[in-house]
């Protein structure tokens, strides 16, 4: 008989975003008189920068002649991205690594839902509360995550990121094979200084665990005691996978590239008493399940890391930055609580004592034609609060903020 996946019928209906679509949509219909700004899903907003457009189109151009078309490219991304990579994101912090330790990609988000292909089902796996949701669904695809209570899945473990400790995790009671970390964190937008990611990195080698650092959001960190990359801390080479984006880097969501850092020295037990590279096993997996980013797609990404297109690049991220900032100090003035936002482009606002995550969210919408997302989307320790993010255009973050006065 064919029967579908049944940890498939473990996940709730609707995605998170699908619910706040569907919610916005009936909005609409019933109010098209009222121009809706969305402050919810992260999206940018901002055009692609002209070094990108330049690559593309000399790329474009390159396709249509017979000496510079490509057809399938390697698996693993084309040398000039990897080489690029290695040189401006790492190599400048101090950070060795070779080529063949990146892996190119169309996205983030697939990588991190894709990498724990490679695990053992009964691998423990740890989730950051609040977290992102596709680490959580991906494990729930897998068979993970057992069945889902009040409390939570109640086959992972849950690293509560609360005001109380200052939303970093404590490291938990019971030993997870897994540790997904998420910095500059979606959703609460707060990060991890030096002392305390090397706290997690010591952790990980006492403990012999495994660190998926979600870091797609490195580019917008400002202050100097965050680190860019986990792999700046001593020994994390061997206890930790990077996943990386363009996507808001530099206005990649339409366009779709990223990559993963699998160091050599990251190996894992192979169950027979030996350990076996992580990197090869990832190298095999996308061998087998993924055809590369497109040619011209790498080449607008290597054109990023440019010392113009970096410039370029950098100037959106700071007008994001400056969007935050606004909106954090609109809704302190209101007696809000705000965290977040200084390096990263999401603000975790604490709602009224009066009202829930998604009663805010209704209230936004139906008083201010705003839309916000509920902070319980992204788990238990969520709930109290609404994710805001700072990428709508500097007229729309004006008016925006003066709905909200209006509240």
């Amino acid at each position: 008989m064919l029967r579908i996946n049944p940890n498939f019928c473990r996940l709730e209906s609707q995605y998170l975003f699908a619910d706040i679509a569907r919610k916005v949509a009936a909005f609409r219909e019933e109010h098209p008189e009222r121009r809706v700004i969305s402050l919810g899903i992260g999206d940018v907003s901002r055009p692609l920068i002209p070094s990108v457009i330049t690559a593309l189109h000399k790329a474009v151009d390159e396709m249509g002649t017979a000496a510079g078309f490509h057809g399938y490219g390697p698996e693993q991304g084309y040398a000039f991205l990897r080489e690029a990579i290695v040189a401006q994101d790492y190599a400048t912090r101090g950070v060795s690594l070779q080529p063949d330790e990146i892996f190119i990609s169309d996205g983030a988000k697939c990588d991190l839902g894709n990498f724990q292909e490679l695990f053992a089902q009964d691998c423990a796996v740890a989730v950051m509360d609040p977290v992102y949701p596709v680490y959580v669904d991906s494990n729930v695809m897998a068979g993970r995550a057992g069945e889902l209570t009040e409390q939570g899945w109640n086959s992972l473990i849950y690293l509560p990121c609360t005001r109380e400790n200052d939303f970093v995790p404590d490291f938990p009671s019971t030993r997870p094979d897994i540790i997904y970390l998420c910095y500059p964190n979606n959703p609460t937008g707060t990060v991890l200084r030096r002392d305390a990611l090397a706290a997690w990195v010591d952790y990980a080698r006492r403990e012999g665990c495994l660190i998926l650092y979600d870091s797609a959001y490195e580019a917008f960190i400002r202050e100097e005691d965050v680190p860019h990359s986990i792999y700046e801390i001593d020994g994390a080479q061997e206890v930790a996978v990077e996943f990386r984006s363009y996507s808001k880097t530099a206005g990649f969501t339409g366009l779709r590239c990223a990559y993963t850092v699998v160091p050599h020295a990251v190996r894992i037990h192979d169950g027979k008493g030996g350990k076996v590279s992580l990197n090869a096993f990832w190298n095999r997996r996308q061998c087998t399940k993924y055809n590369g980013c497109p040619y011209i797609v790498q080449r607008a990404a290597e054109a990023v890391h440019s010392e113009q297109g970096r410039r370029e690049a950098q100037e959106i991220i700071d007008g994001y930055l400056a969007n935050g900032a606004r909106i954090a100090n609109a809704l302190r003035g209101m007696g809000l609580e705000v965290y977040g936002g200084r390096n990263a482009p999401y603000l975790w606002v604490r709602v009224p004592a009066d009202t829930t995550s998604w009663g805010f969210f209704d209230r936004l919408l139906h008083k201010a034609a705003l839309v916000c997302t509920p902070g319980v989307g992204f788990g238990l320790s969520g709930e109290g609060y609404v994710r805001l993010t700072a990428f709508g255009s500097p007229d729309d973050t004006t008016e925006a903020i003066e709905r909200l006065r209006t509240l």
